[in-house]
């Protein structure tokens, strides 16, 4: 497992997380997560600059973001359920 599966893993989780804010007027959420959103699509730009487009680094990616929605799905149905 290389770092793009742990930055894809958070951009999946806090857009996901982010969608579901939107939906459900939590407005005092989406500024933090705006934020966190643009630093991890900076991350995953200079991983995918250190790593290289190939087969590995779309499977970390996907993986990562599979569990990332998964993750952000539970947690935001937990905190405002």
């Amino acid at each position: 497992m290389n770092h793009l599966f742990l930055f894809s893993f958070l951009a999946v989780f806090l857009k996901a997380f982010q969608q579901r804010n939107v939906a459900f007027n939590n407005y005092w959420a989406i500024p933090a997560f705006s934020f966190g959103m643009a630093a991890s699509e900076v991350f995953i730009v200079l991983g995918v600059v250190d790593y290289g487009i190939g087969f590995v680094t779309v499977l970390n990616m996907g993986a990562g973001g599979s569990l990332g929605c998964w993750a952000a799905m539970y947690l935001h149905k937990r905190v405002f359920g």
